[in-house]
């Protein structure tokens, strides 16, 4: 069982974190397909440690309204800073991406993006254009859409809601204790008020949030936030271990064993989750098209 001791400062890398270099025939394409569309994805923005094995497989996170963030969450590898010129509230992005889903024969597609707080409605509608566009030109393929919190904005939600993206992912990423240090522009509550009114304006609505360990929080907080989303109805969880981009990000607090992320599913599935995604790489698009099939 886990503890609660803290390990040392920026304690050494166990063996079980190993990240695969990308590389190969199909990394190449979708790497020469986004650029030709001058599309970003989130496996790059945020170096995700999966994108060898996610791109190999020919899957994608697709991260639209621009690259950088009006946010400077200190856990991101994202660019952040004021906005100058970031177009994107018109059709050329959504198809840009409907084109590049449609070419990479994908079934299961997910859709996120940078936090807008300078656009009126935090991008909503660009999301809800990217939907309609992907099942233009791909209607087989089931959507997924990682929104940010659109300052609480139910109206916001309520345009992507109105689309029915099949899943809809809002993460929480941390701790209440550590939204200060972590994220100091988002709300906790303001993010679990948001799952709660997804349910409230699509009751039939699948929904998904996640987290990070090793930023320094208790083992019983992360029990804690996950009866919190349980509270909201929130049917997909998962949780991984944070992993610091640079030394300007905040540092590792402590490592979790991966018999730790097994009992942490565990404890999922006894709270009702449908869905628990535990694992030490485990990212919020991680295994998404399996968990959009097994629903």
């Amino acid at each position: 069982m886990a503890t609660n001791q803290r390990q040392t400062d920026n304690p050494a890398k166990p063996p079980w974190i190993r990240v695969r270099l990308p590389a190969g025939e199909t990394y190449a394409r979708i790497k020469e397909l986004m650029r030709g569309k001058s599309l970003h994805t989130v496996c790059e923005e945020a170096r995700c440690p999966n994108m060898a094995e996610c791109w190999s497989c020919g899957t994608a996170t697709f991260m639209i309204l621009g690259d950088i963030c009006t946010r400077n969450c200190r856990f991101c590898a994202v660019k952040h800073g004021p906005i100058h010129h970031q177009p994107g509230q018109n059709r050329e992005e959504a198809i840009r991406v409907a084109q590049a889903v449609a070419a990479m024969e994908l079934h299961h597609a997910v859709i996120t993006s940078v936090t807008r707080d300078d656009l009126l409605d935090g991008g909503a509608s660009v999301f809800a254009e990217t939907v309609r566009q992907i099942r233009l030109h791909r209607q087989d393929c089931t959507i997924e859409v990682l929104i940010p919190d659109f300052k609480g904005d139910r109206e916001a939600l309520a345009t992507v809601l109105g689309v029915r993206p099949e899943i809809l992912g809002h993460n929480i990423e941390t701790v209440p204790r550590l939204y200060q240090a972590v994220r100091p522009q988002a709300i906790y509550e303001r993010s679990l008020n948001l799952m709660r009114a997804a349910k409230e304006i699509d009751p039939e609505c699948t929904t998904k949030s996640g987290i990070m360990v090793g930023l320094g929080e208790t083992w019983q907080e992360i029990l804690e936030v996950m009866k919190d989303l349980r509270t909201v109805r929130c049917d997909i969880f998962t949780i991984g271990q944070y992993l610091s981009p640079s030394k300007d990000h905040l540092s590792v607090e402590r490592y979790y064993r991966p018999e730790d992320f097994v009992i942490l599913q565990q404890e999922g599935q006894k709270l009702g989750f449908r869905h628990v995604e535990s694992g030490p790489l485990v990212r919020s698009s991680y295994h998404a098209e399996a968990q959009a099939q097994n629903l």
